[in-house]
Formats: C-alpha cells, sequence, structure tokens
C-alpha cells in the first residue's frame, strides 16, 4: 500500500458478521491479560527494567494511571472500578499513587540525570475527574518533578472525562494542567436509553464540554459510543449519530456491548427483556459504519473512526499506528509504564499488572515495592506473534519477507497450520494470502479478531471474551 494513497475503508456484510463472530480476544496485548502469571512479580519488573536500561538507546516512555473512582454507577460499565462518594478515599488513593510514580519515576531515570522522555500520558479510569482540579493540578505537578515530559506540541497528554463532572471552567483548567487529547464518555443521547444504563447525560451539556476543549486548545476530541445497549434502535442510533457528526470529534469509538451480567455486577440491574437482538445489533453498526465513513471519518480499525487529519489516521497511512491497552496509539516505539490499581505496564519483552484491590495495592507500597501482582516474560515465539498480529490490527496487512527479516524463521514452514487456518478464511473473503503478503479484504476488516486468533496459540474455549462483532 502506498503511504500516501487514501484509506481502502471497510465493507459491512451482514450474513458474514452473522456466520463468523465468535467470542475472541481485542488484543490490546499478546499474550493477553487472561495468560499473565502471579509467578511473575516484583523482582521480574525490576529485571525487566535493568534490561531495558543495560540495552541502552532508551526509547521515549508512554505513562498510564489509572483513577478508579466513579460517584455513581453506570449499569453497562465493565472496568476496575470504586463506586463511592466518600472524597477522602481519592486523597489516600493519590497519596498512594504519587508515590508509586516517584519510585517508578526513579527506575527510569537516565544515566547523567538524562532520563526518558515521556511522549505519551493517559488517565484512565473510572472518572479521573473524580479528583478535585487542585488533586489535579498536584498530581501532574507531581509526575513532571518525576519524569521529564517531552513538549506539547510532540507529546499527547489524555484523559479521559464523563461530562457530567466538570464544568467549562475545568475542562480550561486541565489544558492548562498538560492535557492536550479529550476523551468523552457519551454512549448515546437517547433519554430511555439514558435511563436504562444509569447515566442520564444532557446533550446540551456535552456539546458544551465539546465546545469549551476547542475554545481551551485541545488537539483532538474524542467521543465513545456504545451500541447494542438496552432500549436502544437503529432510530435512536441514527438520532444519536446525526447529533455525534454534528460535534464533529476528531476522534469516534463506537464499541459493542457486551452483556457478561454473570461477571460484572452492576449488569445484573440491565433487563434482559430491554436488550436488543443480535439482528437489531448488526443493523446499528452497520447503521454506525455507513453514517460515519459518508460523514468523511476513516475507519481506523476495531471500534474506531477519525478524521483524516487526526493523528491516528495520519499514523496509520504511514505504517505507525500502534495499540496497546488504551486503543490504538501514534507512538509505537515506547515502553508503557502504568501506575495504580490493576494498571499494566509493558517494558521490554514483558507484561505486568498491579493489584487489583485498594487494600493489596497500599500493602504492597508500604513495604516500599512496587504493587505489581502478576505479569510474563515473553518468549521469542511471543514477540514474533505479537508482531503478527500488532501488524494485522494496525495496518491490515503483513509483509512476510519483512517479518523474516527480522526473525529467524521461514513463515511458510513456522506458521503451516496458520496458513492452513487462513486458507478457510481466505474461501470466506476475509483475506488475501499472496506472494510475500497477508491482506486483509474491505470485508474481513471488521473481522480483524477472527483473523488475528489465527496467530494466537494459547487460545483456548475457557477464556471469556467479548464477540468479536
Amino acid at each position: 500500500m502506498n503511504l500516501q494513497d487514501p484509506p481502502i475503508g471497510v465493507e459491512f456484510d451482514a450474513e458474514l458478521i452473522a456466520r463468523l463472530s465468535k467470542s475472541g480476544p481485542r488484543y490490546t496485548s499478546y499474550p493477553t491479560a487472561d495468560r499473565f502469571s502471579d509467578s511473575f512479580g516484583y523482582g521480574d519488573f525490576l529485571r525487566a527494567v535493568a534490561d531495558v536500561r543495560t540495552r541502552g538507546g532508551a526509547r521515549p516512555l508512554s505513562l498510564y494511571l489509572h483513577i478508579p473512582f466513579c460517584d455513581t454507577v453506570c449499569y453497562y460499565c465493565a472496568c476496575n472500578k470504586i463506586v463511592t462518594k466518600k472524597r477522602d478515599k481519592a486523597a489516600t488513593y493519590l497519596a498512594y499513587l504519587k508515590r508509586e510514580i516517584e519510585m517508578q519515576g526513579r527506575l527510569f531515570a537516565g544515566r547523567s540525570g538524562q532520563e526518558q522522555a515521556v511522549e505519551q500520558l493517559h488517565l484512565g479510569g473510572g472518572t479521573p475527574t473524580y479528583l478535585s482540579d487542585a488533586q489535579m493540578g498536584e498530581l501532574m505537578d507531581h509526575l513532571r518533578r518525576c519524569f521529564r515530559f517531552a513538549p506539547d506540541a510532540r507529546g499527547e497528554y489524555a484523559i479521559e472525562v464523563d461530562p457530567r463532572t466538570v464544568s467549562a471552567r475545568r475542562v480550561h483548567s486541565l489544558r492548562r494542567q498538560g492535557f492536550n487529547r479529550i476523551s468523552l464518555g457519551v454512549q448515546d443521547f437517547d433519554a430511555d436509553v439514558q435511563k436504562a444504563v444509569n447515566r442520564v447525560q444532557p446533550e446540551e451539556d456535552t456539546r458544551a464540554i465539546i465546545g469549551a476543549a476547542r475554545e481551551a486548545g485541545f488537539r483532538s476530541v474524542s467521543i465513545d459510543l456504545i451500541y447494542g445497549l438496552p432500549k436502544q434502535t437503529p432510530a435512536t442510533m441514527a438520532a444519536t449519530l446525526d447529533k455525534v457528526i454534528a460535534a464533529s470529534p476528531d476522534r469516534i469509538a463506537v464499541y459493542h456491548y457486551a452483556h457478561m451480567p454473570q461477571l460484572f455486577k452492576p449488569q445484573r440491574r440491565i433487563l434482559d427483556a430491554a436488550m436488543p437482538d443480535s439482528d437489531t445489533k448488526l443493523r446499528m453498526l452497520q447503521l454506525c459504519i455507513e453514517r460515519l465513513t459518508a460523514a468523511g471519518y476513516v475507519y481506523i480499525g476495531m471500534d474506531h473512526f477519525a478524521k483524516p487529519t487526526d493523528e491516528l489516521a495520519v499514523a496509520q497511512r504511514q505504517g505507525r499506528l500502534h495499540r496497546n491497552f488504551q486503543g490504538y496509539s501514534t507512538h509505537a516505539d515506547t515502553d508503557l509504564v502504568a501506575c495504580g490499581v490493576s494498571a499494566i505496564s509493558a517494558v521490554g519483552p514483558t507484561y505486568s499488572q498491579n493489584a487489583k484491590t485498594l487494600d493489596d495495592y497500599y500493602d504492597a507500597l508500604d513495604r516500599n515495592e512496587l504493587p505489581v501482582a502478576r505479569g510474563v516474560r515473553l518468549a521469542m515465539d511471543d514477540v514474533l506473534r505479537r508482531t503478527v498480529i500488532q501488524t494485522l490490527m494496525c495496518q491490515f496487512e503483513l509483509s512476510i519477507p519483512v517479518l523474516e527479516q527480522a526473525f529467524p524463521i521461514a513463515f511458510a514452514r513456522y506458521f503451516a497450520h496458520e496458513l492452513g487456518q487462513l486458507a478457510a478464511l481466505e474461501r470466506d473473503g476475509l483475506v488475501k494470502v499472496e506472494a510475500g503478503w497477508i491482506s486483509v479484504t474491505r470485508k474481513g476488516r471488521l473481522l480483524i479478531r477472527n483473523v488475528c486468533m489465527v496467530f494466537d496459540r494459547y487460545l483456548s474455549g475457557a477464556a471469556r471474551h467479548s464477540k468479536t462483532v
């Protein structure tokens, strides 16, 4: 693909999706988090950092901070969160989070004081703006004391925001504190749908926050939507899309609601009778794709759309797109350092996840240890398969000769079994396997998770995942 070519786009095939959609990972990592082991701990993470330091030529850093608190529960939510109105809990958490940040900052301080520069920051949750304006300013100042940040023009510094929790004044303050990307949770503008999921959010409030973000100089504004929620219909989704397109965000994520009440307690408050059936959900997905692409948005992959001028779309055209635990990213060549309860780091050929409960998180830090609870060190086969999956997820094509230059394999022999599986997907029209290339078709792009699952040697029926579409 010529990097200057326009995006190829995506083609919706309802029959194909209905027949082939199945449970599968989202591949924000490989191996996926269900393969992490509690035999990997704090010492293993320290060795991973030491290996990175010994290797020299330090890569830039990406930071993720997890703020788990919300003051109300959204019934659809499957995030690791703590719903409480006791604000003193946030103050305690912030004190421990700052301690972890300081410990990580010391680990990554470079020789002669030349630290690895942070080029990407993402605050997620929960609701990061559960922290007060003063607490957020204190946190950002602390981060800058512990890490060296790239200039605003070169870095991507993002925060997830619940529009119900911030004012226009707070949005301007977030920009002054250093954020240049803002992501707004909307999910749906329909009043009945909002009531059904306990997230009443007037359209005018969301539009006001988008306007404030523009006025404050945020470089990118994103909106998150969900299809498959209770009370949703193609008509309500069409009305929501009209409003979203009129708001003209730079990026739009359209997530499939995975209804798994057996795993996520808040979802048990959603009535099964209010849920749209599979055919209705497919029609809503088709509507989203058709309306957003007609409005000029580029299909990036999975659930993501962006304006052609947005950094995500540019990175994809230039072959620089990356995928991590926060979704698609423009910063591929970074080590990811994650702080906060349940947060997952990716340093060198390792993944490490923090303790999932506040008590365990606090206990580790009280022992002056980073709260690493589990993780995995990747073997060469893992790194190879991660490269294949990442490339297909981000670029929809794979150059076999380039892969063979990077790894000591003969592709056709090493992946003989996988090529047999790809032949079946090729007959279904999802991929084309040609001399030196594997290319995902326009129809196959929506089922990219199916394609990537071919290369996952850990996949088993025991793991619980959402539907691929």
